[in-house]
């Protein structure tokens, strides 16, 4: 059973593979036959072969059993590419159809020719070209042709083992075609290369030259030479080359230089490169303009220009024009030329040079300012005792003006672009030598200015001191510096102006009012002028004395003076001086209180006056005698009843007394005689209590009043003699 079924398996295989094998010999195409395979070019070969029926492509394969190159083509012939030079492939084929591939065609053997050399050509002369080329692979020889690019003339071959060949005897400017190939050691030639190379120009011939004085230019011409892209024309001297370049048959130069003998050559040139120089032509531009020009005014009024030869100069034109327009020329072989000059002008200088090419380039244009002119009404006017004022008349040329002002050692100076200067700062009192000059920035000062003479006002005076003597007589002292001058010194205040003269270094003034300030001020004058007044110095006169003096006692010891205030006067000094001692005050009112006074004895009483600076005046001095002294142990007596009798112990010294009793019924006075110490009362009531005050009579008769008060009572019973009594004591109001 088993044996049965693996029989029909195997039957059935072999049945599959038959109907494969059926199918494929229906549908794909027949195998291709390959009649030749050669190569024409080093990197392909064709390849030749029966047409298969049904074929619609065919796969060419190239094999040198390091690659393999295939080439899908339509039909034969077919050529493979991409291939190496000088290599053996092995070629199959394939037909392709819409149903498959065949299998490959019986291969066959075919080499690729030689690779053609590379070629590089150059001109080395107007009638050779040199070709020359790396060696090729399996290469043993090789041929190289000539001929013309327009296919005129003949054709030259030259066969070679070397890499290099020159053909000569061509023609010059013309345009040549090089192929070249190589060949292997069967002979068969490999690829060939094809390159143009033209041959360089002849040198042009007949050359002209013509000069441009003006622009320095030259215009070069020549006959048209056969081959020549370009030409190229060079202007050779001993110090520069210079050149132009054109398509054309005319080129010009610039920028030559003058003074200067040139060699004119051309060439021509194409792309091969150029002819030899062509026969040079000599050209000699124009002179250069004179150098070294200079330029002096000696003596003023004669200019004198002079220059240095110049090369290829024949002759010399200098023209002088001034800047009012006014033109001179001089013509010499010479190097200098003289003309006339006026001061203030500014001339303007040029030099030419002449030959036969014609006048020089502009060279530089010298200008050359002669001095200004010199101011010739000078005025100057004296300011001040420092300072001079100058005023003149512009002056052609000046474009600044400079004052000097010398005094033998030192000098002022003053630069202003107007007609005028204020010369400050001189020395008073001092004669000066005054010049103005005129300047301009090209040519400076004119030196040639004359001067004059001016005495400058004197110098102020310096006032050293101002004093007040004891008769307030005014003192003021003062530095004299001027040679013959007279002072004048001024006080002025706003109670008027005092002065006093004198030639020599003080003077005095009298009648200036107290209470007042002044400045004090001295001036100088000569006959030159007056100076500016000194510095003022401040002069107070002393405070104005009180106008009344009063002096009242107002106890024993103690007196009040009072006084009507002066001008300006803020403090006073009352002193009260006797042998036995002083009592000051000093107050800022119109009254002072002094202590400390002994009563009867004589006194000098002084008053001072001090003004808010502390100057001091001193107003008053006279005698004054105090008071009395008050009375001593002061007791009353019963005369009667209706008398009392006070007494009481004198002081030292003689005074007058009197005597006062205060009570309810009135007041009762008593004066003793002249030296006695009691006085008595009648017709007192009794009964009553009394104020008792015993005082001092001044001599004006004036009673004083400040000695103490006892109180006693008198009664009106007991005995009518005997002393009253005593109550108390009350003080002096």
């Amino acid at each position: 059973m088993a044996s049965g079924l693996e029989k029909c398996l195997s039957l059935i295989g072999f049945s599959l593979i038959c109907l494969k094998m059926v199918a494929s010999a229906k549908t794909a195409p027949e195998i291709p036959t390959i009649n030749q395979a050669y190569s024409k070019i080093s990197n392909s070969i064709t390849v030749e072969w029966a047409t298969v029926p049904g074929a619609t492509s065919y796969l060419l394969t190239a094999e040198d059993g390091d690659t393999v190159i295939e080439t899908m083509v339509a039909n034969s012939p077919g050529t493979v590419t991409g291939l190496k030079a000088a290599t053996l492939y092995t070629i199959t084929i394939k037909s392709i159809s819409a149903m498959g591939r065949s299998q490959e065609s019986p291969p066959k053997q075919a080499k690729t020719v030689l690779a053609a050399p590379v070629l590089e050509v150059s001109c080395p002369s107007p009638d050779s070209i040199l070709v020359q080329w790396e060696a090729v692979y399996m290469a043993i020889g090789f041929s190289v042709s000539i001929m013309q690019a327009n296919g005129l003339g003949t054709i030259w071959k030259e066969n070679t083992t070397n890499t290099s060949l020159t053909f000569t005897s061509l023609d010059a400017g013309t345009l040549y075609t090089i192929k070249a190939y190589a060949w292997n050691a069967n002979g068969i030639p490999g690829d060939d290369s094809t390159c143009n190379q033209r041959t360089s120009p002849h040198a042009p011939a007949n050359i002209q030259v013509s000069f441009d004085s003006g622009t320095l230019k030259a215009s070069v011409s020549w006959a048209p030479t056969e081959g020549a892209f370009n030409y190229t024309v060079m202007a050779l001297s001993d110090s520069s080359e210079l050149s132009c370049s054109t398509t054309f048959s005319s080129c010009t130069i610039s920028s030559l230089q003058c003074g200067t003998e040139y060699l004119i050559s051309v060439l021509a040139s194409n792309d091969a490169g150029s002819s030899e120089s062509s026969s040079a032509a000599t050209l000699k531009t124009v002179a250069c303009a004179p150098g070294r020009v200079t330029i002096q005014e000696n003596p003023p009024g004669h200019l004198s220009v002079a220059w240095s030869s110049v090369d290829l100069g024949d002759y010399y034109v200098a023209f002088v024009k001034s800047d009012d327009g006014l033109e001179v020329h001089c013509n010499t072989s010479l190097t200098q030329c003289n003309f006339l000059s006026e001061c203030g002008f500014t001339y303007f200088i040029s030099v030419f040079a002449y030959n036969k090419a014609g006048q020089s380039p502009l060279g530089d244009v010298f200008n050359y300012t002669t001095a200004p002119c010199c101011p010739t009404d000078i005025n100057p006017v004296l300011v001040s005792s420092d300072t001079v004022e100058i005023v003149w008349s512009p002056v052609r040329g000046a474009e600044l003006y400079e004052t000097k002002a010398v005094d033998g050692y030192n000098v002022v100076e003053c630069n202003d672009t107007a007609p005028a200067c204020t010369l400050s700062a001189l020395e008073c009192d001092t004669k000066y030598n005054i010049t103005v000059y005129s300047f301009s920035e090209v040519r400076g000062s004119n030196t040639s200015c004359t001067s004059q003479f001016i005495t400058t006002a004197p110098c102020s005076p310096e006032i050293k001191n101002v004093s007040k003597d004891a008769l307030s007589i005014i003192n003021v002292h003062w530095q004299a510096t001027n040679d013959d001058a007279t002072y004048t010194v001024t006080a002025k205040g706003e109670k008027g102006l005092y002065r006093c003269s004198s030639t020599g270094e003080s003077c005095t003034m009298e009648g200036l009012p107290c209470g007042s300030v002044f400045s004090v001020t001295a001036v100088a004058e000569t006959q030159a002028g007056q100076s500016l007044p000194s510095h003022s110095v401040p002069l107070e006169t002393g405070p104005c004395c009180p106008a009344s003096l009063t002096v009242t006692q107002v106890t024993q010891s103690v007196i009040n003076v009072s006084w009507i205030s002066g001008l300006v006067a803020q403090t006073y000094v009352t002193v009260l001086e006797s042998h036995t001692g002083q009592s000051k005050c000093h107050t800022h009112q119109n009254h002072c209180l002094l202590g400390c006074i002994t009563c009867g004895a004589n006194y000098t009483l002084v008053l001072k006056a001090i003004s808010a600076t502390g100057l001091t005046a001193d107003c008053a001095y006279q005698s004054y005698s105090s008071s009395a002294c008050c009375p001593l142990g002061v007791k009353l007596y019963r005369l009667g009843p209706n008398g009392i009798r006070v007494y009481w112990q004198a002081s030292r010294g003689s005074a007058n007394y009197s005597t006062d009793l205060y009570g309810s019924k009135g007041i009762f006075t008593c004066a003793p005689t002249t030296g006695l110490s009691f006085c008595d009362v009648t017709e007192i009531p009794c009964g009553d209590v009394y104020t008792v005050m015993v005082s001092p009579v001044a001599e004006t008769g004036l009673k004083l009043t400040f000695c103490p008060k006892k109180i006693y009572s008198v009664t009106c019973s007991g005995s009518t003699l005997g002393m009253v009594i005593y109550r108390g004591k009350r003080n002096a109001e």
